[in-house]
């Protein structure tokens, strides 16, 4: 359905993304994360059609980006993070241009725009002009835009950005109902979002790709520590020292604190249960033990994790580069 082999993508001397590959398969949604700049945006910029790469190959449903791009801008909706809404215009004439633009039959609009609204809930405002519009409805009309003429595979750039928590449960929803004939790209920094919609998860870092696998199989594969979290009752220098000091602790993070009482997440190594350790020391020491659970890796952990240590490495890369230069 979507396929990359060694995209590259230059602003003169710079690399946005350097020899990219990945695959997405029909009816995948799929994360695609980052950190600003990583290079998701220029990865979707290219992918639909909207910026020629500077080698590599980018394939939609088999056709190529260097050779169909009026095609294959035909087969995909893209929902870019800033939506180019036509501000004086309502939301129905918009959604009317957009679908001549499109190339939907006059006697097919009226029933295709209506779709699309009532599936985005629109209904209400069709007859507002764009201005006027919340952050959240003026995201659900550029939502509109991308479905209208029903493409094959959807890009969608921080689809529920602006939502309330409601709306943001209803795209998520109706993101996940895309699975049946859909293909999707989504871009989100919201990482809870990621392990309630996406089949799989892409990472990339610094314009190249540093993992990909479901959301599952990463946490599992990337957890570098168990976790524990204790509160308890307790001045919150003392008891991180105290639980800093024991066997086998790695780190520890400072949670809530309030009214006397302090939560700290202790990492171990992998497969060591640290809680009775965690336990003995807190009772030993005369303080309340209020709670004392494992911390599940969650996704942001392995997200925050692969980041910081391409950065590291990065790092430690130019410090060898210095000391030769030096020698």
């Amino acid at each position: 359905m979507i396929e990359v082999e060694g995209l590259s993508k230059y602003y003169g001397r710079l690399a946005a993304i350097q020899n990219v590959n990945f695959r997405v398969e029909s009816g995948e949604i799929v994360g695609f994360l980052g950190p600003n700049g990583a290079g998701k945006t220029t990865t979707m910029r290219v992918l639909t059609c909207f910026s020629p790469p500077s080698s590599g190959e980018a394939k939609i449903l088999g056709m190529s980006v260097w050779n169909n791009s009026l095609e294959i801008r035909k087969k995909v909706g893209y929902l870019p993070e800033n939506v180019p809404l036509y501000d004086w215009m309502r939301v129905r004439g918009y959604l009317e241009f957009v679908a001549r633009a499109k190339g939907i039959p006059a006697s097919q609009r009226a029933t295709e725009i209506d779709r699309v609204a009532g599936s985005v809930g629109l209904d209400q405002v069709m007859g507002k002009l764009v201005k006027w519009l919340s952050k959240g409805y003026r995201q659900r009309v550029g939502l509109a835009q991308a479905l209208i003429g029903d493409p094959p595979i959807l890009i969608l750039d921080e689809p529920t950005i602006g939502l309330d928590p409601r709306q943001i449960r209803e795209i998520r929803r109706l993101i996940k109902s895309f699975s049946a004939n859909r293909t999707v790209i989504l871009s989100t920094h919201i990482l809870p979002e990621v392990s309630q919609v996406c089949d799989r998860v892409i990472i990339i870092n610094k314009g190249s790709i540093v993992a990909e696998d479901t959301p599952g199989n990463l946490i599992a594969g990337h957890g570098k520590s168990s976790r524990a979290q204790v509160t308890a009752r307790a001045p919150e220098g003392e008891l991180r020292n105290a639980l800093a000091g024991l066997p086998g602790v790695l780190a520890t993070h400072l949670g809530q604190t309030s009214n006397g009482c302090t939560s700290v997440v202790v990492e171990a190594a992998v497969d060591t249960d640290i809680r009775p350790a965690l336990a003995r020391t807190v009772l030993d020491k005369g303080w309340d033990l209020l709670e004392l659970r494992a911390h599940d890796v969650s996704l942001e952990d392995v997200f925050i994790d692969l980041v910081t240590e391409e950065t590291q490495e990065e790092s430690a890369s130019e410090d060898n580069d210095r000391k030769e230069a030096v020698a």
